[in-house]
């Protein structure tokens, strides 16, 4: 790793020193500089100067952050006092995303709600799916085997989760390349009218979705949350659209970023890809380091701080905002052997990349077996993989916070 001069901690709370530092490509030797300060770093804010921010970088208490629900809050209102025009302003785009979903509650209402998907999102369901997502895999690449040649991206990464959650959702085939381009929405790039015009998009597609599916009820995800809802159980009308547009957007978004960097991982360690093409059962393994070393999520939604506390010696102030910082933590020297090498087979391999307390995410075991089937199909059929390119023309999208790539020209 290249490693830069340690920076000085009036360097580090120098206006924008985090984002000069974190490119989408390689944050890991920033992230390493870091660490090596502290595990909470404080740093500004510049959408609000007025606050308070925190990185935590560290293992063990990223970990504290994540289970302490109490202290550190997913939900903003617990700590942040608003006047209605700054609420106004939050949900200006009047999005589907902006409403009250897992991911933006705590307990109790996120039991609530996660406990209405688990109704119809068990592991055993889960487990069903393997013939489906095995016959998505092959039939991807049968469109390509012959050419020699493919976008891993476009042709490979993203449309196997898309089609997968859509089948779960009941998405119509046809829509599958528009979500893609209105998640691109969702995920980065620069904040301006056109990005907005995809996200009202998305959410109005949402809305259209939910409607049809209450007239014309079918097996799928979609109508059983329905069914939940007008059996009396605790799920309103902007609850179920949020979680539906959750469901779609995160059941494709980091598992088609999960292949694709972990597919580019691979080909820069060859070692590693002989290895696993040796060697097939690695590849669960494989795929819980690759979330480990090359993770999609850089973080995840923030924490803010409930009361004023301290943790590991750092005073920490109500309304203070608190960013876990997954891909350092994962990196963490106090806990990991050699932690900048990819290790395949590492036995001990405690990572959070999926996050850590009542919010780990619920797809988790989706997104594992997705991996599975992904890596082994591709490698079984294609063993002679290389890169198309020369690494440096690898094209990643503007995002540090959900990292992914645009494009990844293969050739086998």
């Amino acid at each position: 790793m290249d490693m830069q001069p340690r920076p000085s901690s009036a360097e580090a709370n120098s206006p924008g020193f985090f984002n000069r530092g974190l490119s989408p490509e390689n944050p890991f030797p920033m992230l390493a500089q870091l660490r090596s300060m502290n595990a909470f770093v404080q740093v500004p804010l510049r959408f609000d100067p007025t606050r308070r921010a925190w990185l935590v970088t560290r293992m063990g208490e990223a970990i504290e952050v994540l289970k302490d629900h109490k202290r550190f809050s997913v939900d903003r209102s617990s700590a942040v006092a608003e006047d209605s025009s700054q609420q106004r302003a939050r949900r200006s785009s009047d999005s589907v995303f902006m409403g009250r979903s897992m991911i933006s509650v705590d307990e109790p209402d996120h039991r609530r709600l996660r406990g209405l998907v688990s109704k119809v999102f068990t592991p055993k369901y889960i487990e069903s799916l393997r013939p489906s997502i095995q016959h998505i895999a092959d039939e991807l690449l049968d469109k390509v085997q012959d050419k020699g040649r493919m976008d891993m991206v476009h042709d490979y990464a993203y449309p196997l989760p898309i089609t997968v959650i859509s089948d779960m959702l009941g998405v119509p085939n046809q829509m599958r390349d528009q979500i893609r381009q209105w998640s691109l929405g969702l995920v980065g790039g620069e904040v301006n009218e056109g990005r907005f015009q995809r996200v009202r998009a998305f959410s109005d597609y949402i809305v259209e979705l939910v409607e049809e599916k209450r007239r014309h009820p079918g097996e799928d995800l979609t109508s059983q949350l329905i069914q939940l809802e007008d059996e009396g159980d605790r799920l309103d009308e902007s609850e179920l659209l949020s979680m539906v547009g959750l469901l779609i957007f995160a059941g494709h978004e980091t598992t088609s970023n999960l292949i694709g960097i972990g597919t580019l991982t691979l080909l820069v360690h060859p070692d590693q890809l002989a290895r696993l093409k040796a060697d097939a059962s690695l590849i669960p393994s494989a795929v819980e380091e690759l979330l480990r070393f090359n993770g999609p999520v850089l973080m995840p939604a923030p924490r803010f701080v409930t009361e004023d506390t301290e943790l590991s010696g750092q005073q920490l102030k109500k309304g203070d905002m608190v960013m876990v910082v997954l891909a350092s933590a994962d990196r963490d020297e106090r806990q990991f052997t050699n932690p900048d090498e990819l290790d395949i087979a590492r036995s001990l391999n405690r990572h959070i990349a999926f996050g850590q307390g009542i919010h780990i995410c619920l797809g988790a075991p989706l997104a594992r077996l997705e991996g599975d089937i992904a890596f082994t199909t591709l490698l079984r059929r294609m063993p002679n993989l290389q890169l198309a390119v020369p690494r440096e023309e690898v094209k990643w999208r503007d995002n540090s916070h959900l990292r992914g790539l645009r494009s990844l020209p293969i050739k086998f």
